[in-house]
């Protein structure tokens, strides 16, 4: 039995999940244990962006603070960027929990400044015509600072949304002629790939990017389970699945309805009851949770009588 959501609102569910909000950093290790430290509350500018291994985990309040839980034992890297001040990166030793204050300086660094404006326009826009303003933000960004890989990538980024996909591949080249080692590249390149139709380069980029981070790339996790799902195989793509899912913390509920879908390709309708609930108790309003709860009712009721759902 196969019961899908509309394949428009799968494509919105992952072009939110796959976002730049998923840039890996190499340094970051596998996760190998799920203990967690206390929570951790940051208080810096407000509406400033919040970074752990280059994962987002929120943005800040009015008053500049966000608590971030599930922060996995062991070291960690975090980053802070506010439009307008200059970028904060710092190390969180093992055991850090409580309080922490990021100071911000302000910047008049016209590329940077130039950059967090494409990144602002990206995540807003809306159509095409938006999408074009923040390329070309973007390519402003490029013209004041010539080695600027992150620009590259955003750019490549939107380029794939455009369906622009050789020049988004350029885009990769020339991020990776400044920085060869570059996980979140290497993730975005998979990505075109895949939407090219030409799902063995996209295999070969996606695990490339997983080998650059040494395990800790989760956008590159959920390409590379996309097209072994494709491929029939299955239980292979759930174990992609369940790790990206690891690594984001449950900061993405979208994967746990892609985990249940895998599930019930394989039969395993319990499981997927249970991934799919999962994303409902993560995102009780999201835009796929009507679609989720039917699905959900539908197993019951076939399964009832069979002993598969509860």
């Amino acid at each position: 039995m196969r019961i899908a959501l509309t394949a428009l609102a799968v494509a919105l569910a992952l072009s939110l999940f796959l976002a730049p909000r998923i840039a890996l950093s190499q340094r970051r290790p596998a996760v190998s244990s799920r203990t967690t430290l206390s929570a951790l509350t940051i208080t810096t500018e407000p509406k400033a962006i919040v970074w752990l291994d280059e994962i987002r985990r929120g943005v800040t309040d009015t008053t500049g603070k966000l608590t971030l839980t599930k922060i996995t034992a062991g070291r960690h890297t975090m980053r802070v960027r506010a439009n307008g001040f200059k970028e904060e990166t710092m190390p969180l030793l093992p055991g850090r929990g409580g309080n922490i204050a990021v100071k911000l300086l302000r910047t008049n660094d016209e590329a940077e400044l130039t950059f967090q404006q494409a990144e602002t326009a990206r995540e807003e826009a809306k159509d095409d015509a938006s999408r074009q303003q923040a390329a070309e933000l973007y390519r402003r960004a490029l013209k004041l600072r010539a080695a600027f890989p992150a620009a590259h990538v955003g750019l490549a980024r939107l380029l794939l949304d455009l369906n622009e996909y050789k020049q988004a591949l350029r885009e990769i080249e020339g991020a990776r002629a400044k920085r060869p080692v570059y996980p979140e590249a290497s993730a975005v390149e998979g990505r075109i790939h895949r939407e090219a139709a030409f799902t063995d380069e996209a295999s070969r980029s996606f695990r490339r990017a997983i080998r650059e981070a040494r395990g800790f790339q989760p956008e590159a996790h959920v390409g590379l389970a996309r097209i072994l799902e494709e491929n029939g195989q299955y239980t292979e793509a759930i174990a992609e699945y369940r790790t990206a899912i690891e690594q984001l913390s449950d900061t993405e509920p979208v994967i746990y309805q892609l985990l249940g879908a895998a599930y019930e390709k394989t039969q395993r309708y319990k499981e997927a009851v249970a991934a799919y609930e999962k994303y409902l108790q993560l995102a009780p309003h999201g835009s796929l949770a009507p679609a989720i709860r039917s699905i959900i009712d539908q197993l019951r009721r076939e399964g009832e009588g069979r002993e598969i759902i509860p």
